[in-house]
């Protein structure tokens, strides 16, 4: 177990270390997490590196979003000097993180049962397709569990199942993950005793899904996809401006539509004692948008969001994530900082999305060259296995 420094400000998850094996999203993320509350995580990678480094397309930022506060420590442990070297370090460690394949980590001898009998307080974390269950000798990906979990059927228009746009379920695993480690530090602080924390990307699309099976379960109802789903509200929707941009406008109550109506200067849809109710606007709810579709594509985007911002709709444009690069809240907010990158570049790389006693967990090193730790940690090792 890694000690703190006199003297010097700790974070939360000072004096924790963490064993990391892993690649892609899932693992990486548990793993950046507890680094970035301070944990020393210590990512193996075998000599040629994590081959998440080389992606290109999709896959071109996972390395660099998720294995920011890291060290690099290169072993080949299916040598007996790398395997060695990991159980000594294992032995000085708190937590170790993993995400390959079903009965992978057994066939190397590094599975629970067997580094638990060596190592009692190891916590130690699987980042899975599946639970244990009918499933678990499957191989999953976020589309895979996107599909079967019942996010793919709910965000895709009826007939054409849609993966959401990022790996929602790769994250969630590993903040799962995350959350299993502090609660298994916490436990065994009362028992003295380490356990397994399992996370799985099936279960976590099943829980993102969660209150439209409750809405099934309730109404007996088949939930319709978003695209076809019946809105509680009117107005709720996406409107095309002038120049083709494109506004997100909410108008969630009576009062809300009467502000709209006063926004827009059309007196005569709040005049209208048809459209006084939102019941009697979901009615005519179509055509209703469609007279407000043809007054707002007269509207400049810029104007209307500070018309809207001014009077307290909700509102948001379409922003493409190249432009979240740029946005002046996260830029002013503290939420997007420098990172120096493992090639010696510079890039803005987004924090946790919490603050703790008024600050954010910040970058506090460079993103990790291949094996650039290696010397370092295995240099002050006091327990050779």
């Amino acid at each position: 177990m890694s000690s703190s420094i006199p003297g010097k400000t700790t974070l939360p998850l000072d004096g924790i270390r963490v064993i990391e094996f892993s690649h892609m999203v899932m693992g990486p993320t548990c793993g950046m997490i507890l680094a970035d509350l301070g944990a020393e995580v210590i990512k193996i990678e075998p000599p040629s590196g994590d081959k998440t480094r080389q992606m290109t397309g999709l896959g071109m930022g996972f390395f660099r979003t998720y294995n920011r506060n890291k060290k690099s420590v290169v072993l080949d442990i299916k040598s007996p000097e790398g395997k060695a070297n990991l159980l000594a370090l294992l032995a000085e460690s708190d937590v170790m993180i993993e995400n390959f394949r079903p009965g992978l980590m057994d066939s190397l001898g590094l599975g629970y049962q067997t580094l638990s009998a060596k190592f009692p307080e190891l916590i130690y974390v699987s980042h899975k397709g599946f639970l244990p269950g009918p499933y678990e000798n499957r191989l999953a990906l976020d589309e895979v569990v996107q599909m079967m979990g019942g996010l793919a059927y709910m965000t895709g228009p009826e007939g054409r199942p849609l993966r959401a746009g990022a790996s929602v379920n790769d994250i969630m695993g590993g903040m799962f993950g995350a959350i299993g480690v502090l609660a298994a530090i916490m436990q065994r602080g009362k028992t003295g005793n380490g356990q397994e924390i399992q996370s799985a990307l099936f279960e976590n699309c099943v829980f993102l899904s969660a209150s439209h099976m409750q809405q099934a379960a309730m109404s007996g109802d088949i939930p319709p996809p978003m695209p076809s789903r019946v809105s509680p509200w009117t107005i709720y929707d996406v409107f095309t401006l002038a120049n083709n941009e494109q506004l997100f406008i909410g108008a969630v109550s009576d009062k809300q539509w009467a502000i709209l109506c006063d926004v827009l200067e059309r007196q005569d849809l709040l005049d209208d004692p048809t459209l006084q109710k939102n019941e009697q606007r979901l009615n005519v709810r179509d055509d209703l948008l469609a007279t407000l579709g043809e007054t707002l594509k007269h509207h400049h985007i810029d104007e209307l969001s500070a018309k809207l911002d001014t009077v307290g709709l909700p509102y948001a444009p379409i922003t493409r994530p190249d432009e979240l690069l740029q946005d002046e809240h996260l830029k002013v907010s503290g939420g997007l900082v420098p990172m120096q990158t493992d090639d010696g570049d510079t890039t803005d790389v987004v924090l946790l999305p919490l603050m703790m006693g008024g600050k954010r967990p910040q970058v506090r090193h460079p993103l990790a060259k291949i094996g650039e730790h290696t010397e370092e940690v295995l240099g002050r090792l006091t327990n050779r296995a």
